[in-house]
């Protein structure tokens, strides 16, 4: 039996195998074979993409992404000028959603003066951050 190499730089070479060792050849390509198509049939192949096609589009702009980290930078840097009862003023009502009704009422004071405080955190932020 003839058995067919195809070397890497494209040179093919025909030798004469055992009848025996040929089958056994055979049958390890065409184990190959299947084990690669059974692998393949799952997966994309990236070779196979477009390297500018939609599959590497990233579904966010990064130049959005990368002004609203300098934004938040920007503000957690203004945070840090508040005093620790403005801050927990802000983290209860901002992050943490409480109601400015609820938070008078935890601290015992009427809505307005929640209001007021809030009124001032935000000149105090915004001039902070100009």
């Amino acid at each position: 039996m003839k058995v067919r190499y195809e070397f890497v730089n494209g040179e093919i070479s025909e030798i004469e195998v055992d009848d025996n060792l040929g089958e056994l050849l055979v049958d390890f390509d065409r184990q190959e074979y299947n084990n690669d198509h059974k692998e393949t049939r799952r997966h994309t192949s990236l070779d196979g993409m477009e390297y500018e096609g939609e599959a590497f589009l990233s579904p966010a702009d990064t130049e959005e992404q990368v002004l609203k980290r300098e934004d938040m930078a920007r503000l957690l840097r203004a945070m840090e000028a508040l005093t620790p009862a403005q801050r927990e003023l802000v983290r209860r009502v901002y992050f943490e959603n409480e109601s400015i009704a609820a938070v008078a009422r935890s601290e015992g004071v009427h809505e307005s003066s929640i209001r007021e405080r809030l009124r001032w955190i935000y000149k105090k932020l915004k001039k902070l951050l100009e």
